[in-house]
């Protein structure tokens, strides 16, 4: 005990005297007038505050901090104006960017969102999306599609065509002015097809439930129109962005070859034997923090499996969601604790990322403003229109039909998800990227008042109706 206690003081004392003698040879060779002590420890500790401030953990603290605060304030806003509070925070988004803040405050922006943090922001926001498409996937009830199978098939479908081929379209005039760099027409063509098919089966679903139509036969078909469109649209997207990265044709077939094998064996093979293992588990007693940990590395897992055959991450994410068991309250006490999370804090980072990469004032001239408008009227009209018509051809009333055809034209989230994945793919040009996110906001923005409007003609006419049978 008393060598121990010894040896400690020895070894303090050499290197207390070895401190001290470092400290008077530097200050011996230190020349020029000195701060007084007050303010030399006042600039130490300021520059020490600032030092760890500008640190890459304390850059991303304070970007979360500030995303946070502005999501849930715009958030709000949109929503006692009768929008959802996913306008708002995609609006947000935009505020925080280069397109208002940056354009007002370069400095505040440069300060907020350096060139060098935006790599951990993006991380943090994929892994929110990729959580986000397996809660997408969790939502996807199959037995209720198959009950609206004709319906929803047929209008899903229809929804798809007519703006894939009026997007595909289009593209032949802008691909020379707005395709990004060495970007081929066929690539271009095929993602502007797809971008203008989306719809946002979460923003719909959340927006039918909100105006009470769940229950109801209308609701219930367009929650399942809006369900097969997504199946359907992503299954393109994943044989879009496989052409796009594979390396010429065969790599081409290669990878949709896998990707059509990753499929069946997910649907075919794992998703009975999930099934079957997940409800052992429930009988024997396991615990739901358990059963969430196995869904979570399925869901990691699958998608690490699509990210290695050449399509994205998130695609395998959502089939992920999809393969888990559906008679048990599995997915219900997944997506309850899964669902607040992401929507409080990763989806806000994902807004802020896209809207640190929306360039409203590369829209600078008349012509791009032109090409703008035309965007929204072709998704307008491709989506609205098509999901319209193809609802009415099925035997609903044309108040019904129009109404499935503003749900169908919804965007929102999802349109942000795959126009972000044509940018990191090197397809969009940061112009045609604004004018995208631009058209995602107004279709989705519309679905509110169309359909608020629709509710009140449907009133007026059933209050004449009224009025005329007690004239008679």
């Amino acid at each position: 005990m008393r060598r121990n206690l010894l040896f400690y003081i020895v070894v303090l004392a050499v290197f207390g005297a070895a401190v001290s003698e470092k400290r008077i040879e530097s200050d011996r060779v230190a020349s020029g007038p000195q701060p007084s002590k007050s303010e030399a420890a006042t600039g130490s500790s300021a520059n020490m505050l600032y030092e760890n401030l500008r640190h890459p953990l304390g850059i991303l603290l304070l970007q979360v901090i500030v995303i946070l605060i502005a999501t849930r304030i715009v958030g709000a806003f949109f929503l006692k104006i009768g929008q959802p509070t996913v306008i708002g925070e995609m609006v947000a988004g935009i505020i925080l960017g280069p397109s208002l803040l940056g354009m007002f405050f370069p400095g505040a922006q440069a300060f907020l969102f350096p060139a060098s943090s935006l790599d951990f922001l993006k991380l943090l926001s994929q892994v929110g999306v990729i959580l986000f498409m397996f809660v997408v996937g969790l939502d996807l009830n199959v037995q209720h599609l198959r009950q609206k199978a004709h319906a929803a098939v047929l209008v899903s479908h229809a929804s798809i065509i007519v703006p894939f081929f009026l997007g595909m379209a289009f593209a032949l005039f802008i691909h020379p002015s707005l395709a990004a760099g060495h970007t081929s027409f066929s690539a271009f063509a095929l993602f502007m097809g797809v971008a203008m098919s989306i719809t946002a089966f979460p923003v719909l679903a959340r927006i039918v439930e909100e105006r009470g139509l769940y229950k109801t036969p209308f609701g219930s078909i367009a929650v399942a129109c809006a369900a097969v469109d997504d199946v359907t649209a992503w299954c393109i997207l994943a044989i879009v962005v496989a052409i796009v990265r594979a390396d010429g044709l065969s790599g081409s077939l290669m990878t949709i070859f896998l990707t059509l094998l990753f499929i069946g064996v997910m649907l075919f093979l794992l998703k009975p034997r999930v099934e079957g293992l997940i409800e052992e588990k429930i009988r024997g007693g396991a615990e739901n923090k358990g059963l969430m940990a196995l869904g979570l590395s399925l869901m990691f897992a699958s998608a690490l499996l699509t990210e290695m055959i050449g399509i994205h991450a998130l695609f395998g994410a959502f089939l992920a969601g999809v393969v888990m068991p559906s008679k048990t309250n599995l997915r219900a006490f997944m997506r309850k604790r899964l669902e607040a999370f992401i929507s409080v804090f990763l989806l806000p980072l994902f807004f802020a990322f896209t809207g640190l990469r929306t360039q409203l004032g590369l829209l600078d001239n008349w012509h791009s403003w032109l090409v703008c408008v035309g965007i929204i009227a072709i998704a307008i009209v491709g989506k609205l229109g098509g999901g319209m018509l193809a609802a009415r051809w099925t035997g609903m009333s044309w108040q019904e039909s129009f109404s499935v055809g503003v749900l169908m034209n919804t965007r929102g989230l999802v349109e942000l998800i795959v126009l972000n994945l044509g940018y990191d793919l090197g397809i969009l040009s940061p112009r045609i990227f604004a004018m995208m996110v631009l058209m995602a906001l107004s279709t989705t923005f519309m679905t509110g008042p169309l359909l608020s409007l629709v509710k009140l003609r449907s009133r007026s006419r059933t209050l004449l109706t009224a009025e005329a049978g007690v004239a008679a």
